[in-house]
């Protein structure tokens, strides 16, 4: 028989969600730190099964994105 380890007591939510975090009331272009997290090392905005996304919400973060790389504050390409 083998013994089953537990399972670390976690949040599976809160990893997903940065969109529900304290302070986070609508999307803005100018606020590149809460838009990296929605675009991968690669330069690629995430799909909605990665960040969680409604999809509402996901073209809202996509048009922010879109609009930050037009600006120069996100860059478009990792080279």
């Amino acid at each position: 028989m083998t013994a089953r380890r537990p399972t670390p007591a976690r949040n599976p939510g809160a990893r997903k969600k940065p969109l529900l975090a304290p302070g986070v009331t609508h999307v803005d272009l100018q606020d590149v730190t809460l838009l990296r997290t929605f675009v991968s090392d690669r330069g690629r905005i995430r799909a909605r099964r990665v960040t969680g996304l409604t999809p509402q919400r996901q073209r809202v973060v996509a048009r922010a994105v879109k609009n930050a790389r037009e600006v120069a504050l996100l860059p478009s390409t990792s080279r």
